[in-house]
């Protein structure tokens, strides 16, 4: 076991790192940028370093500061957190290069399913169904294009959360929106390759959640996250109403041997988008997830700890791992027992300013993961998540009664957010129903978004 790890990342994420760190007698160390002074991980971690000025370009994700505060703090292993380097396969194998752990996928791994074009076809290669779809753009593909029928989506092959992103419903608009999602694709993610699928109009997005030591894989169940606004997840919950237990067990039969035969280490998601019964991979994930405490509450897994145990130590320690061990089973436990269900909502600042008073909710089956305390100063500078409330209990429609009183009871004064509105949807009928898709947001927008 390593005795010192360093977060490479902020905020939640960094504060949520520490405290499995803490519990397995891991020191822990923090970076952070001018801005970050006075953030909560700096406060908790046993040591810190700045790593410089507030824009990210010139902090977060300058690798040889971050190498370099790795090593001067005699660090064994680097963590990369969510967002900024966590899915970058040259800043992977730099900390490899030096000597130090990654808490991750091999480099080589990352750099494969970090190609959504690739990942496709290695997808396909496994036996996981795709949506029609091409290759690279080039001249004879805007031609296939055409031909699956329109609507089609166009993709950044190298990133996601909906940059260089578009969605073309007549062959007159293909070229120019081509142009544009690779000149976006190139501006955010130093890669203007983009590729085009069939678009589904209002499919689910389900993604299962993958642990795995290098050789075995264990699905913790699925997460929906099909509420979402510009491609940004909103809320989401464990298990999925739109998945039967015969989808999860073909989900799983189709996914554990792709990991498996990747040699993959740590935690990472595979997301389906599901229509009409069936499902179709899109994209693999290859890190811990924001919305991993859902399926730690389903499945009573530490997910940051089970990370770190497969990247330092090359092992997991899971539910029914033990039992199936000592009853001279040889199959891995592929799918842990979960039970209940957990559901998370993500509140976003809607304005930056000082905290001013902040009551969290507390009872049965209530986590509140965040880095906010009263009189921090929220800066304008990062993504706008600054909490995530997450529930627990016995059924769908229990988790809700406690995720609507678990919003009431948090109050977040010195800023806007979106605590309202999350009360809004969760009470919306079609939400309580459950049949929905990723357009559902959309249509009533205009609605949710006069509510304060």
């Amino acid at each position: 076991m390593i005795k010192r790890l360093l977060i490479a990342n902020r905020g939640e994420i960094a504060v949520r790192i520490i405290r499995s760190c803490r519990e397995m007698g891991i020191e822990t160390v923090a970076v952070y940028s001018e801005a970050d002074r006075d953030s909560l991980h700096v406060r908790l971690a046993d040591r810190s370093v700045c790593i410089g000025p507030a824009p990210p370009a010139k902090s977060y994700l300058v690798k040889e500061n971050l190498i370099m505060a790795a090593l001067h703090t005699d660090c064994g292993a680097v963590h990369p957190g969510v967002g900024f380097l966590s899915e970058n396969p040259e800043f992977a194998r730099l900390v490899r290069d030096q000597g130090l752990l990654f808490i991750g996928p091999d480099p080589e791994v990352i750099e494969l399913l970090g190609d959504k074009v690739r990942a496709r076809a290695t997808a396909q290669k496994y036996g996981l169904p795709v949506t029609p779809g091409t290759g690279a753009v080039s001249g004879e593909t805007i031609q296939a294009a055409e031909a699956l029928g329109f609507p089609v989506i166009i993709k950044a092959a190298a990133g996601g959360g909906g940059r260089g992103m578009r969605i073309v419903r007549r062959a007159e608009d293909l070229r120019d929106n081509i142009s544009i999602a690779s000149r976006e694709a190139e501006e955010n993610f130093a890669d203007g390759t983009v590729f085009i699928e069939k678009y589904l109009e209002n499919p689910r997005h389900v993604e299962l959640q993958i642990i795995a030591d290098g050789s075995n894989a264990a699905v913790l169940g699925e997460r929906d996250c099909t509420v979402q606004k510009n491609h940004q997840k909103l809320i989401e919950e464990s298990p999925s109403p739109a998945v039967s237990a015969g989808m999860r067990r073909a989900m799983t039969a189709a996914a554990v041997p792709l990991f498996r035969e990747l040699k993959y280490r740590g935690a990472g998601t595979i997301e389906f988008l599901v229509e009409e019964g069936k499902f179709y991979f899109m994209e693999v994930n290859a890190r811990v997830q924001v919305e991993h405490p859902v399926s730690e509450f389903v499945s009573g897994v530490d997910i940051i700890r089970q990370q770190i145990l497969a990247c330092t130590e090359g092992r997991l320690e899971l539910p029914g791992q033990a039992d199936a061990a000592a009853a001279g089973e040889a199959d891995f436990p592929a799918e842990p027992p979960l039970s209940g269900w957990a559901m998370e909502c993500r509140i976003n600042a809607l304005t930056p300013g000082k905290i001013t008073r902040l009551e969290v909710p507390g009872g049965p089956g209530v986590r509140f993961d965040s880095f906010l305390y009263p009189g921090y100063s929220v800066p304008p500078h990062y993504d706008s998540m600054v909490a995530k409330l997450i529930v627990h209990e016995t059924d769908r429609n229990h988790a809700l009664a406690r995720m609507d009183r678990a919003l009431r009871e948090l109050v977040i004064d010195g800023i806007a957010t979106n605590k309202e509105r999350q009360r809004w949807i969760i009470n919306h009928p079609v939400f309580h129903y459950g049949v929905f898709g990723t357009s559902w947001y959309e249509n009533i927008e205009k609605e949710v978004e006069h509510v304060q």
